[in-house]
């Protein structure tokens, strides 16, 4: 069962901004990845439904967050079916997240009390969206899309919308400013936030490090 209710959930993802998204087989990896994130600010990380067994890997890691990292909401992404969204919620996620709408994850996720955030990249699939209970809705891939312009501009029309991005949000200034600009609820981030030679090393403070700053960019802007 999730730890955090529906709404204790959204207002840590939008509380912290910054939500990384990461899949990796190694369990001990991912439990470093995730504890670097946390010791640098985040409070809200997205497990992606990747690889063979990944559900496996969630379940350990959770334990592990629910011990070491009591305040953060742990999630669970690249959902694509309702049998896997439930599968994820038995095992505690906090909320789901997909690249597609799909209707049937957003009925249960209702049913459970659980924020889903499905991929949107129409303002037609943003509205369908929120009509069926979908409070943040994720606009991906947001740098095809249209990028930044692309949110600001949805939102002049639907100023009430959250929005979380993911596709080309970068840990740099320039970047994260111009999201948060355009008025994002909170950005979805990948690889560039775990380069792959930091990780080799098990740098973990210039993880955590690297999220300090992308926190206070996204802030500041």
């Amino acid at each position: 069962m999730s730890k955090f209710n529906k709404l204790d959930t959204l207002s840590i993802i939008r509380s912290t901004g910054i939500v990384p998204v990461f899949y990796n087989a190694d369990i001990e990896l991912t439990k470093k990845v995730v504890k670097a994130c946390y010791d640098g600010g985040i409070r809200a990380f997205e497990f992606t439904n990747r690889g063979d067994g990944a559900h496996r890997v969630f379940k350990e890691v959770i334990s592990f967050v629910r011990a070491e990292c009591p305040d953060m909401a742990f999630g669970a992404g690249t959902i694509l079916d309702a049998p896997t969204a439930a599968l994820y919620l038995q095992l505690g996620a906090d909320f789901l997240v997909s690249p597609c709408c799909i209707d049937e994850v957003i009925t249960l996720a209702n049913r459970r009390g659980v924020p889903y955030s499905p991929g949107c990249g129409t303002v037609t699939e943003i509205v369908h969206a929120m009509e069926r209970g979908c409070d943040l809705v994720k606009v991906f891939p947001a740098g095809t899309v249209g990028g930044p312009a692309f949110v600001k501009n949805i939102l002049a029309p639907l100023p009430w919308a959250m929005v979380m991005a993911t596709g080309a949000v970068e840990p740099a200034e320039e970047n994260l400013s111009a999201w948060s600009r355009s008025g994002v609820t909170a950005v979805g981030m990948g690889s560039k936030l775990f380069p792959k030679e930091v990780v080799a090393k098990g740098d973990w403070a210039a993880v955590s490090q690297l999220c300090r700053d992308s926190l206070r960019w996204f802030g500041k802007a």
